[in-house]
């Protein structure tokens, strides 16, 4: 071993001590974070046992497992978990995530047919002890959830990790190049990265991920299909508002702190050239559903909440989505779609499952999340961007008098999206390849430093 080398493998081990010893100074600050949201959340304070993984697990060993942090990225795993059961039907499967939202989530879209349990803290005893009694056939991890100690434990008792479906925004992979001696050791670690772009891609390889390990997979979220039953009760559901006349609908989705301002004013004003005009506001997170309906109230609006009320009358000018795992149906029962977290520096949220309904979509300028998906409807003329209320006021006034123009619009994203289809196929095929070249006979042995 050369000096250089010698010297990069205590400086790994050295930022991997630091970040030990942080992440346990700080995990009683996040057990009491958990606590305060409980207050709002109760099921932030159940389950803390798996948390530190000193629970009792029931899950067979050498199961597929599957790790989706929250609602969103659970949601995309629906299509590469029914295309692994396809592939492979006597396998079992654990998913696991890291909020209760995703837990939620997961017994929605799979019922008792898989297992699940919330991921452990990255606690190196956690991991080692959570790893160990598990003992899956292989870790595939979904977008961009990487914890140093889960993929070491991985790497230690030789179980092949996957990372599948990968996004890496600029802004982040800036963060991550900060603290090159602890990212570098943990993709080196990684038996294959499948990123949704070229892009993503190259800013992986960038961080230091070895070229021979990286695929360009897609997106799998453009994948997504949407059942008939679901379309139905989208029509139902829209139909049902507008038992006395028809009536224009928007959404606001997936909100934070600061835009419902924005977006309430707007809405004020387009009722001054619409008084029938109906907004169905959704909150990132339901944490938030009360003080949000608080404003709402306070703001002069007449407001129902969804999961309180079965019609909505024709004064209703507000709808809060106060309820879970509803969001994809009330984009169908929308004509115009606000994604959220742009108007604040968040990011932004995926615009692709309003796109997959052939609505306009409508966004601020913080996207930095989902840049290239965003790039891509953007250039193809389906989504739009604003900066503050004139201007959003402005595009929903165009999009929501102008059915010919939210026609081209909507056209436009199904376009994209159909263009984007394949995914799925493509990191199951590498899923696949994965499972047959590192089966428990043929593992090379992992680098344990």
């Amino acid at each position: 071993m050369g000096p250089e080398l010698v010297k990069a493998v205590n400086r790994a081990a050295l930022s991997r001590t630091f970040y030990n010893i942080l992440i346990l100074l700080l995990t009683p600050l996040v057990l009491l974070r958990q606590l305060v949201k409980s207050r709002l959340e109760p099921a932030y304070r159940r389950r803390w046992a798996e948390r530190l993984a000193i629970c009792d697990y029931t899950i067979p060993r050498n199961c597929i497992w599957i790790h989706a942090v929250s609602v969103g990225e659970t949601v995309a795993t629906v299509p590469l978990v029914s295309g692994l059961r396809k592939r492979y039907p006597g396998e079992e499967i654990l998913i696991t995530t890291m909020t209760p939202g995703g837990s939620e989530q997961v017994r929605r879209s799979f019922g008792d047919s898989v297992h699940h349990v919330y991921l452990p803290y990255d606690l190196p005893g956690a991991m080692r002890r959570f790893v160990s009694r598990l003992q899956p056939r292989m870790c595939v991890i979904v977008e961009t959830e990487l914890w140093p100690n889960m993929i070491r434990q991985c790497a230690i008792q030789n179980i092949p990790c996957a990372l599948v479906n990968a996004r890496l925004s600029a802004k982040s992979a800036k963060g991550y190049a900060k603290i090159p001696d602890l990212i570098e050791p943990m993709l080196a670690k990684l038996s294959v990265v499948a990123a949704q772009s070229e892009e993503a891609g190259k800013r992986f390889l960038e961080l230091g991920l070895e070229p021979d390990k990286l695929r360009i997979g897609g997106s799998i979220k453009f994948d997504c299909v949407l059942d008939d039953v679901l379309k139905q009760r989208a029509v139902k559901l829209k139909t049902s508002w507008q038992v006395n006349g028809p009536r224009r609908i928007w959404i606001a989705a997936s909100t934070h702190k600061g835009e419902e301002n924005i977006i309430l004013e707007a809405h004020r004003r387009v009722l001054l050239l619409d008084s029938r005009a109906l907004l169905i506001l959704v909150p990132r997170h339901c944490r938030r559903f009360e003080a949000v309906y608080k404003l709402c109230k306070a703001e002069g609006f007449n407001v129902a909440r969804r999961s309180t009320v079965d019609v909505v009358d024709r004064d209703c000018q507000v709808l809060l989505g106060d309820t879970m795992g509803e969001l994809n149906l009330l984009y169908g029962a929308s004509d115009v779609a606000f994604v959220g977290g742009s108007l604040v520096p968040r990011g932004g949220h995926n615009p692709i499952e309003p796109a997959a309904w052939g609505i306009p979509i409508v966004s601020g300028t913080n996207t930095f999340n989902f840049a290239e998906i965003s790039a891509a409807f953007s250039g193809a003329g389906g989504q739009l961007s604003v900066q503050d209320t004139d201007q959003l006021v402005a595009q929903l006034t165009l999009l929501l008098q102008n059915v010919k123009r939210r026609q081209i619009c909507g056209e436009a994203n199904k376009a994209v999206i159909d263009g984007h289809r394949g995914a799925v196929e493509k990191q199951l095929g590498i899923l696949e390849r994965l499972m047959l070249d590192l089966t428990p006979g043929n593992r090379e042995t992992a680098d344990a430093a």
